[in-house]
């Protein structure tokens, strides 16, 4: 590095966007229109470092608030590995959640070096794949996301996130290309679900329900709304057994793994109504 000029500096939207290209090269399927989402709920969670003005490596260190925050995006260009470029973003995203619980999904490779940063393994998040196929429902409690009560929602979602996230909640059921919907008994939220276009295929997350049933049903309607023989995938707690079962039971084959690691410990949800993740980059 002696010689050159090395900056750290927030991400600007646009710059976000390089981000996310370079997430896509890394194999990692971004959806299309999740940028937004990510840079409105902390525009100054976004850190990139530059090497003589060429950005090189990126972090997101996304502040829900003051007890909680999540990285992701960290990622240093592979011809500039080893040099010492990802370790110092790396820091400066952590300086920037000092004060909050701070989860992330991790690369299993990884594992031991966030460990010594202070994070510890909670569970591994398993994502699964399988083509949409369309279904005729028996059951008639499913319904656009757009007919539920926003503050509804957002109840349901505080007992499955470890913080309450309405900012995030508006945009991610809203985005083009998505579909969100709610299953709703007497009035009262029992599960919802969100599915979204990526660079390949469809992502469903989160997946939310009270019980198997309720999160069949829902992921089988997200899956009506996409072209059959669509690729459609499914990011799962492997700690919920009845998730894992879920998964299984659609026919959906295990393409990839994550530690999930919190600084401060598991956070108080309630990971038996956790069907699908809502994202790698930010919880």
């Amino acid at each position: 590095m002696s010689g050159r000029n090395f900056l750290i500096r927030n991400m600007t939207r646009r710059e976000l966007d390089i981000a996310v290209e370079w997430a896509a090269n890394e194999g990692w399927n971004p959806g299309l229109y999740d940028a937004d989402c990510f840079y409105s709920t902390d525009s100054n969670g976004f850190f990139m470092g530059f090497l003589d003005g060429e950005p090189v490596t990126c972090i997101s260190a996304v502040a829900y608030n003051k007890k909680f925050g999540f990285l992701g995006f960290y990622i240093t260009k592979k011809e500039y590995r080893g040099q010492g470029y990802g370790i110092k973003v790396w820091r400066r995203a952590m300086d920037y959640l000092k004060t909050q619980n701070i989860g992330l999904d991790g690369v299993l490779a990884q594992q031991e070096n966030y460990q010594k940063s202070g994070f510890e393994l909670v569970y591994h998040n398993i994502r699964y794949q399988n083509l949409a196929k369309h279904t005729e429902l028996q059951r008639v409690n499913y319904v656009k996301i757009s007919s539920v009560s926003f503050d509804k929602l957002v109840a349901y979602d505080d007992r499955c996130f470890p913080t309450s996230r309405p900012q995030f909640l508006k945009c991610w059921i809203s985005v083009p290309e998505s579909f969100a919907i709610a299953s709703v008994i007497k009035n009262q939220v029992i599960g919802y679900g969100v599915i979204r276009k990526c660079r390949k295929g469809y992502k469903a997350g989160p997946l939310f329900a009270d019980d198997y049933d309720t999160a069949l049903g829902l992921y089988q309607s997200l899956c009506n709304q996409v072209a059959e023989n669509t690729q459609v995938y499914l990011d799962v707690p492997e700690v919920n057994k009845s998730a894992v079962k879920l998964a299984r039971t659609l026919g959906m084959e295990k393409v990839f793994e994550t530690a999930r690691m919190y600084t401060k410990g598991q956070p108080k949800i309630d990971l038996s109504k956790i069907y699908g993740v809502t994202t790698f980059e930010l919880g």
